[in-house]
């Protein structure tokens, strides 16, 4: 755990948010040398934080001493440069207890997710992630997605609750979340931090940046991180032109390549980590490897993207 509080740290971020894979080996066990490789890669090359075991990382598919495992590596690759914030999620029980082992672990704070398969009142889901956040001394940022919509009076609640500092939206309902940030604003003011959380949250930045919400999860850093980061910088500085070359040249056709298979924005980026030289193994089932045909578009893209930066340069 570093000593700077989360808030303070990921305020202002230097870069992206990164949300690596889980490194698994040819037995569908963990490679945790992969990981400590890929979390190591990815603060190198310019992360603003490390999300540990998150979404992208398949937290799902993880047994809970495999998370703790996961986590630790992520701390001791990360070094104390940047925060590592890890996954939470499931019933509540559940999610106290992944809750204390990423404090074990050495993480900075949790990504608590929606909680499993139940669709639950605004009452219910305010009292699941007040337990969470009184679980540990971790501060915990709440992830808005499938059944885990909130009302703006209950992220209103949820700010005013001890240990909880933001909102990560995976929604992509803009108007509901001009209505959140208005009311926290006005009703809860203080440092609540916004997150954009949709899957290729480039795609959708310029639109949250207008809500005043600039903190955006990245899974492209996961394999291209010197074109994240060159986005990353053009929208700081305003370069709309970099901008949109990069929107129209690499993430709308990744966003549509994506799209053409279930699970992609995970078993997708899990392809492009291997097709840039580190072996991170295969997805976890439910989940599926991507076509092979949309493996070879993928490398022709990350071609295209790249090429995108030199001409820039």
């Amino acid at each position: 755990m570093t000593p700077a509080p989360l808030t303070d740290r990921l305020s202002d971020p230097r870069g992206p948010l990164f949300f690596p894979v889980t490194a698994y080996g040819p037995d569908g066990s963990l490679d945790l040398d992969a990981c400590r490789t890929h979390v190591r890669r990815g603060v190198a090359a310019g992360a603003a934080a490390v999300f540990a075991c998150c979404g992208t990382g398949e937290f799902h598919a993880l047994l809970p001493e495999e998370f703790e495992a996961c986590v630790r590596v992520a701390v001791e690759a990360a070094e104390g440069r940047v925060p590592v914030v890890a996954g939470a999620g499931y019933g509540t029980a559940l999610a106290v207890r992944y809750a204390r082992l990423a404090e074990a672990a050495g993480a900075d704070g949790l990504l608590a997710m929606p909680p499993y398969l139940v669709l639950a009142g605004q009452e219910g889901l305010l009292r699941h992630y007040r337990e969470i956040a009184a679980a540990t001394a971790l501060p915990v940022i709440v992830y808005q997605r499938d059944n885990a919509v909130f009302t703006p009076r209950t992220v209103v609640e949820l700010a005013r609750t001890d240990g909880v500092i933001g909102l990560k939206d995976g929604l992509g309902d803009l108007g509901l979340m001009q209505r959140i940030v208005s009311a926290v604003r006005t009703e809860a003011p203080g440092d609540f931090l916004y997150f954009n959380g949709l899957p290729t949250a480039e795609q959708t930045q310029l639109a949250y940046r207008a809500l005043g919400i600039t903190l955006y999860s990245s899974a492209v850093f996961c394999f291209a991180p010197e074109i994240a980061l060159a986005h990353h910088r053009a929208l700081e500085e305003d370069d709309r032109a970099t901008v949109r070359r990069l929107l129209d040249g690499f993430y709308r056709p990744f966003v549509e390549l994506r799209a053409q298979g279930q699970g992609y924005a995970v078993s997708l980026v899990k392809a492009g980590v291997r097709l840039r030289g580190l072996d991170v193994g295969e997805v976890r089932p439910p989940l599926q490897e991507p076509a092979e045909e949309h493996v070879k578009q993928l490398a022709h893209l990350i071609e295209r993207g790249y090429a995108l930066l030199e001409e820039d340069a």
